[in-house]
């Protein structure tokens, strides 16, 4: 257990802080770089999407390289790939010279997250993995959090510019304090498979058990995203909420997870993980079935805190199995893991929104209160089957 807390914590949980903090910097700032570029609050929003684009997608490579090279150097050096990405957007003087930026820092920002769970795979006994995992969690939901928070109040006080100058400078300080590490530089380096990054990949998909995860992260992104992405805008739509209240009230879907990873040691000892699992999806169920038939907005303050506490349960279990999928390659495993999770949140959203122009919102959160459920019990279901198939000890 104690190895896990060398080789440069520290500069790890900064530039894992700092990585979540990114992903949401542009979200409260889209005013002024609408106001900035003589341009539309849509069309600056490019700079949220193509991140979320770059971050999928190059999951695929840092997994890989994060095998052969050792995650903890691969992880310095996308560190420091993100300083280049917020310093062209420091000096951006048109938005599509901000929106390449952005794509540039979601490319390399793809480096660190996965592949510091993978890293913690690596290290910590499976018996205590889980609530490692949601410390680290934790750090996801602050950086996001403080990410929105403080980009607000920098782009109010000082200019937007002031936010890519700070996630420069502390995403420098974290990559050049992973990088220079003696324990990192001491990482052995595997020989170039003579097949290439695909055939990793190919090996971690031809497990079914790994398959099988990346088909349940999948659906779990596009039913738990679908809805809350239109939520905010159904708050206001449909009670009158102002913009920022019916932020602070999805909000409290990132606080269920700060609920869950104090207590993920508690729950796994009470509930075990299969336990744990199908009362998630009935969290999740009970939360959005009042979202979709509530008649008064107070009720979504419960129902989203019940909701989040219930996704971050689901999700803290896969994504401790996913650092077990394929031990050889966990790299590989878990970068993808989070690309089938972007890929479900991207397929969930463009359906919901076609759901959403034609019929509502209500149909989409009902369909959330029913396929999640459905997920959690499928997946309790498989965990005790998997439990039961393992070998008992001669007695």
């Amino acid at each position: 257990m104690t190895g896990w807390r060398r080789g440069g914590l520290p500069a790890l949980a900064t530039v894992h802080f700092c990585s979540s903090a990114m992903m949401r910097a542009c979200d409260p700032m889209l005013p002024a770089l609408a106001k900035a570029f003589d341009t539309t609050t849509g069309r600056a929003a490019l700079t949220v999407s193509v991140y979320a684009v770059a971050y999928g997608l190059l999951q695929l490579l840092f997994g890989p390289l994060g095998d052969r090279f050792g995650k903890r150097r691969v992880i310095g050096a996308a560190a420091l790939g993100c300083v280049v990405g917020n310093a062209l957007a420091l000096f951006a003087v048109s938005l599509d010279m901000l929106v390449v930026a952005r794509f540039a820092a979601g490319a390399t920002a793809a480096g660190i997250i996965a592949l510091v769970l993978a890293w913690v795979g690596d290290t910590v006994p499976y018996a205590e993995r889980q609530p490692v995992l949601a410390r680290f969690l934790m750090l996801s939901l602050g950086g996001m959090i403080a990410g929105q928070w403080v980009s607000g109040l920098l782009t109010e006080w000082l200019g937007w510019r002031a936010v890519f100058a700070l996630l420069a400078v502390v995403m420098g300080a974290g990559g050049l304090a992973i990088s220079f590490n003696r324990e990192v530089r001491a990482e052995p380096v595997r020989p170039p498979s003579p097949h290439g990054y695909l055939r990793d990949i190919r090996s971690v998909v031809a497990e079914p058990w790994a398959r099988w995860l990346l088909l349940v992260v999948a659906i779990e992104g596009a039913f738990a995203f679908c809805g809350l992405a239109f939520l905010p805008a159904f708050l206001v739509r449909e009670f009158g909420l102002g913009l920022s209240a019916a932020a602070a009230v999805v909000a409290l879907y990132g606080i269920g997870g700060f609920f869950y990873a104090f207590a993920a040691r508690r729950l796994l000892t009470l509930l075990g993980e299969s336990g744990m699992v199908l009362a998630a999806g009935l969290a999740m169920g009970l939360g959005w079935l009042v979202l979709a038939i509530g008649r008064h907005w107070a009720l979504a303050l419960p129902a989203c805190l019940v909701a989040g506490i219930g996704f971050y349960m689901l999700h803290g279990t896969l994504q401790t199995h996913a650092t077990q999928m394929v031990p050889a390659l966990r790299g590989t495993a878990v970068s993808l893991f989070a690309a089938a999770m972007f890929l479900g949140i991207s397929c969930g959203v463009a359906i919901a929104s076609v759901v959403v122009d034609r019929i509502g919102t209500p149909p989409v959160f009902g369909a959330c209160a029913l396929a999640l459920p459905l997920l959690g019990a499928a997946l309790w279901l498989s965990l005790r089957r998997r439990t039961a198939a393992r070998p008992r000890p001669a007695s």
